[in-house]
């Protein structure tokens, strides 16, 4: 049985959908981590890049968004012959201080701003409505093409000739009544969208969305059973206005995550090295541009022979590494090295169990394969940041590599600074530093202290402090 979990009480907002109690995903919401996908801004342009072929669009926000050529309105509503437009600049179709509507299809990330798009999507209960979008499109999920190709000729009919639609699954239950009506609110609510951008004298947001209350929407209209369990009766009045699935109010006075014991696995997900039941283990390295996952054999020998242990352990490490890549909301390039297979069929066999894993994933992936090197490739779809990104910071002292300089190295640091003051007028020198630094410096019996300061002529004496990263300040020459 699959059952969400809301924590909607506190300003960090979370929900974890499970099946039967196993955590299939976590989302996290935190005030400065709001996801802006979605928001639909009145955007000034201003820089127009010929040669990316792109513009930087001021939105009110602190970064300006990123928008392609071809995510123009005006470029999608051309006439011209898809050779004629492909062939010529964005400066045809957008110019300097242009004032446009767009939307956010990603978050900013880093130095980087939000990827903008001018194509305006306005969601439905069963249907997309892009108001210059010019195609039709059918959910991949009816598993009819008869029933798919009846839709578009629908969509056809009823859409204007600059208009887009896509038709979602849920669609399979309502009458083209329904579906009508609801094309019609969502033409209202588009042009109300205008009247309210054309009021705005500067950049700024048109329509903000409840992204994380959307979020849960979508997860309930994938089950047909289970249950919510929300500690918030306003977040419980909303999704009971919207499913028939059971709503139930927590009232413990223990935060929800950790009644259910899923503070516990938030720790998990943002761990380096992950456990398999077999006592094998995964590391998971992630950075900007993608993440590498490395699979090891760890405590786990095997009954059989070693083929047979290697390709257990890489299926049991597929499965993993999918769920985990959810759980973590892990985006953009992801490389995992499995342990080293000899036999093609192998491969073929991890290949499997890894596309049924991600079959479960809501986010578009794709499995590219394995590389001449034996790493396998896939892509995910990327529009928020990672769980890491979200909640943690780089860390001061290594500043994200996960490294800092030995007591060694900064003691021949020290030496060297040292050495330039050789024939100065001072006679003694003042250090703080750490004991393992100082202890480096000294010597045994300070026999490397000795020979220095006769050397320079200096007076040198330690103040020792504790601190996890090797380090010295000179504090006084005197």
């Amino acid at each position: 049985m699959k059952t969400i979990i809301v924590n909607h009480l506190n300003r960090e907002k979370r929900y974890a959908v499970l099946n039967d109690h196993i955590v299939e995903k976590l989302s996290i919401d935190q005030p400065k981590q709001h996801s802006s996908v979605g928001n639909i801004y009145l955007g000034i342009v201003e820089k127009v890049l010929p040669g990316m072929n792109a513009a930087f669009v001021s939105i009110g926000e602190e970064k300006s968004g990123y928008l392609h050529r071809d995510k123009l309105a005006s470029f999608v509503q051309s006439n011209e012959e898809k050779s004629v437009k492909a062939a010529r600049s964005i400066s045809a179709f957008v110019h300097q201080g242009e004032k446009i509507l767009v939307q956010v299809e990603k978050d900013a990330a880093g130095t980087k701003g939000p990827r903008l798009t001018g194509i305006i999507e306005l969601p439905g209960n069963h249907l997309i409505y892009m108001p210059q979008g010019r195609y039709v499109a059918v959910s991949k999920k009816f598993e009819e093409e008869r029933i798919r190709e009846d839709w578009r000729r629908f969509g056809q009919r009823m859409k204007e000739a600059e208009e887009g639609l896509v038709f979602r699954t849920s669609c399979e239950k309502q009458t083209e009544e329904e579906i009508i009506n609801e094309l019609r609110n969502l033409r209202l609510e588009y042009e109300e969208l205008v009247t309210k951008s054309g009021q705005l004298k500067k950049a700024g947001k048109v329509l903000e969305r409840n992204s994380f209350a959307e979020e849960i929407l979508e997860e309930l209209k994938k089950l047909d059973s289970g249950e919510v369990i929300v500690d918030d009766l306003e977040m419980k009045k909303l999704l009971q206005n919207n499913s028939q699935l059971p709503i139930k109010h927590y009232t413990g006075k223990e935060n929800i995550f950790s009644a259910y014991r899923l503070d516990h696995e938030i720790e998990k997900a943002l761990k380096r090295i992950i456990w398999l039941d077999n006592g094998a283990y995964l590391i998971i390295d992630e950075a900007e541009a993608l993440t590498v996952v490395d699979v090891n054999t760890g405590k786990f020998a095997g009954k059989t022979d070693q083929r047979e242990t290697i390709l257990k352990t890489n299926k049991a490490a597929a499965e993993e590494t999918a769920r985990q890549i959810r759980l973590r909301d892990i985006g953009g390039m992801i490389l995992v090295d499995f342990i080293d297979m000899k036999e093609e069929r192998d491969r073929k066999s991890i290949l499997n169990t890894m596309e049924a894993a991600l079959k479960k994933d809501e986010r578009r992936t794709n499995l590219i394969g394995f590389s001449p090197l034996g790493i396998l490739q896939l892509t995910r779809k990327k529009t928020k940041p990672a769980i890491s990104e979200a909640l943690t910071v780089k860390c001061p002292s290594c500043e994200g590599t996960g490294r800092v300089l030995s007591s060694e190295t900064i003691a021949f640091r020290l030496e060297r600074e040292l050495w330039e003051h050789r024939g100065a007028d001072y006679e003694a020198v003042h250090i703080n530093t750490t004991e393992e630094v100082a202890k480096i410096f000294s010597g045994e019996q300070e026999i490397h202290k000795n020979r220095i300061e006769e050397l320079l002529g200096l007076k040198i004496s330690f103040t020792v402090t504790n601190n996890d990263k090797p380090f010295y300040e000179i504090r006084q020459l005197q």
